[in-house]
């Protein structure tokens, strides 16, 4: 366990302003208390002090997590969002994408929300642009990318694809093995 270097923060940071934009600030600086994030085994952990301090008593070898994980970054350098981050992420989402009911099990089961599916857009998303995915009731789904603007999506057509998946809550069955 240890703080991650300024080329992994440089990283981390690019890919999680991609969703949530500024509001990163408010994920160390918290009224509850000072919370950091801390890199083991190449997976990134979002960690209260008081139990990052607790969890360096054991060794390596013998911690297995601590905190939640946010992601991991790959052999290749490049940092990869968990759908364990959703809770955090999704208060702080600065564009949305609400999927209809008839939509929502199609993007749990990992496949990308296409026009038809599409409930609502925060207005102004740009393309390629992190995005938030609720169903209409509210509920946080998971993440991906926007492969269209706002203004994109309301003039093509319905089998267009106009958000690319990521991730969805729907992994915590289909990955348990490897989310830690």
């Amino acid at each position: 366990m240890r703080p991650l270097t300024e080329e992994e923060t440089k990283t981390f940071f690019e890919k999680l302003s991609k969703y949530i934009g500024e509001n990163i600030k408010l994920l160390i600086d918290r009224p509850d208390g000072t919370y950091c994030f801390r890199l083991h085994k190449d997976r990134v952990y979002y960690v209260m002090e008081e139990t990052m301090k607790k969890a360096a008593n054991i060794s390596r070898e013998n911690l297995v997590s601590f905190g939640t994980c946010f992601g991991k970054f790959t052999k290749s350098g490049k940092f990869r969002l968990h759908i364990t981050a959703l809770d955090f992420l999704a208060p702080y989402a600065k564009y949305k994408i609400w999927v209809k009911p008839s939509a929502e099990q199609q993007f749990l089961y990992g496949h990308h929300v296409m026009k038809s599916g599409l409930g609502r857009i925060t207005e102004n998303t740009p393309q390629y642009q992190g995005v938030i995915v609720y169903s209409m009731s509210d509920l946080p789904l998971g993440f991906g990318v926007a492969a269209k603007s706002t203004e994109d999506c309301r003039r093509v057509d319905p089998m267009t694809v106009v958000t690319f998946h990521q991730a969805d809550i729907g992994e915590y069955i289909r990955s348990e093995d490897t989310l830690t």
